[in-house]
């Protein structure tokens, strides 16, 4: 067997994405996703990070993502979907990150959601920085969001080009679209989430409207400049997992 600490980011990577042994937790879909990223200094990320984690790079650069979509059909395992919880907009700001053996993943610096109990819940359950927001959205196309501290909207419009199709292994769309686990601390402890789905199927996207306002709601420096790289999926149906001890 290979030395784990000799495995390439790729290797480690496509073995993310198996379906870990244990049962999941909850069920769900999401639906019209875009990314948008910017490459980014890793200095003004790393600060950014609770310790345990790094900034994971491509070829010596770091990026920032903005994720938007629309998630459908949640709800826990053994148990129905239930109409005040299970669908709802969700557009989240994440670093690529790996931990100390590593494991790659995302860390989120915010997650805003338009349905107030999945907020409570994702913040109770998988203490992750989730924030009430309000969207109007067409889906596939369009996304607006303003969260419930903030005043102006952060505005996102993009058009997919091509037939979609899964990343290839090693560019740094797989670096980016291709991440299976996620990193939260709790009181103290750097824990790890994973999620299980068939790999995304993703085109490139033409940016007509873009914002980099949910990263100055995060308190980092206005961007000022449209994404570096936008892609669109059309979903994927999720298995999600609990919480585990990460590597430190």
């Amino acid at each position: 067997m290979k030395n784990p600490h000799l495995f390439t980011m790729t290797e480690r990577l496509l073995a993310a994405r198996e379906r870990p042994a244990r049962k999941p937790v909850m069920y769900q879909r999401w639906e019209d996703l875009f990314f948008m990223h910017w490459e980014c200094p890793v200095g003004l990320l790393q600060p950014l990070l609770p310790s345990g984690l790094t900034i994971d790079t491509y070829e010596g650069v770091a990026h920032i993502g903005i994720v938007g979509f629309q998630m459908r059909g949640v709800r826990p395992a053994g148990f129905p979907a239930l109409p005040w919880l299970s669908a709802f907009n969700e557009l989240n700001v994440r670093l690529y990150v790996r931990d100390a053996s590593g494991e790659p993943g995302v860390y989120f610096l915010s997650l805003d959601c338009d349905r107030g109990p999945a907020v409570m819940l994702a913040r109770s359950f998988f203490s992750l920085p989730y924030e009430f927001a309000k969207f109007t959205v067409r889906p596939g196309f369009q996304m607006n969001c303003v969260r419930n501290t903030q005043k102006q909207t952060a505005s996102f419009s993009w058009q997919g080009m091509g037939s979609p199709k899964p990343s290839l292994p090693g560019s740094l769309e797989f670096h980016l679209v291709e991440r299976y686990s996620f990193f939260t601390k709790h009181r103290n402890r750097l824990l790890r989430g994973q999620v299980y789905h068939s790999p995304y199927e993703i085109c490139t996207a033409v940016v007509t409207q873009w914002s980099d306002l949910p990263l100055v709601w995060d308190g980092l420096p206005p961007i000022a400049r449209s994404p570096d790289l936008v892609h669109c999926s059309r979903g994927v149906k999720v298995e999600a997992f609990g919480l585990v001890p990460a590597f430190e």
